[in-house]
């Protein structure tokens, strides 16, 4: 829940506020140059989360290579592949 909130609802909330700092102020020089910063900031602040969620998710495959080659280590095949026939 408060992972959602970070990643898609603060972003969000701070593209708002810029939207509403322009019709706020009747959309003068002033309100819109906020209102690119506050857009830069919502737009950097969703970028940083995607960085974070890739360089996250490598972990995951890492984790998963340790597990397979643990598994070939005892059993001696890959988890995928097919066993091979014991005496015939």
């Amino acid at each position: 829940m408060v992972m959602k909130l970070i990643r898609f609802w603060m972003p969000a909330a701070i593209l708002v506020a810029g939207i509403v700092l322009v019709v706020v102020r009747g959309g003068d020089e002033t309100s819109l140059e906020g209102c690119a910063a506050l857009w830069g900031a919502g737009l950097s602040v969703a970028l940083l989360n995607w960085l974070h969620r890739m360089g996250v998710s490598g972990d995951r495959s890492r984790v998963q290579e340790d597990e397979a080659r643990a598994y070939f280590a005892q059993h001696g095949h890959w988890p995928d592949d097919v066993p091979p026939r014991q005496g015939s």
